[in-house]
């Protein structure tokens, strides 16, 4: 079954943010879901494919989305807007996975399980 190209990339996109970010449902945050999309761009082709490398680019989206989600609130906010993205589409393990070594990869450290199954609302 074909998807269309900005499926997967949605997938991506949100999968990866929910590695950089452990957050839950929020009222407002001060990342909105178009920067969340704007800094995990680079890092989509890594999601799908894989690699050896993460791009310099993909890795500084990722670090400076996780110091821009500096409170609980915006931490939960950037993980409903992920979680949000992805509801309802295919994902696979190999790009969990991948998204799941992305913070890892670029020097940031996140206490929770990347997983499309992360209840927001424990995320501090």
């Amino acid at each position: 079954m074909a998807f269309p190209t900005t499926i997967p990339r949605l997938v991506c996109i949100a999968l990866i943010g929910m590695l950089v970010v452990s957050a839950p449902d929020t009222v407002e945050s001060a990342v909105s879901c178009n920067q969340v999309m704007n800094y995990l761009t680079p890092c989509v082709n890594f999601v799908l494919y894989g690699g050896a490398v993460v791009s310099q680019q993909c890795c500084t989206g990722v670090q400076t989305l996780y110091a821009a989600a500096g409170t609980t609130q915006d931490r939960q906010g950037v993980c409903s807007c992920l979680k949000s993205a992805i509801n309802g589409m295919p994902v696979s393990n190999f790009n969990i996975n991948n998204a799941a070594s992305l913070p890892s990869r670029c020097g940031v450290s996140v206490p929770y399980k990347i997983s499309p199954s992360t209840d927001c609302k424990s995320v501090k």
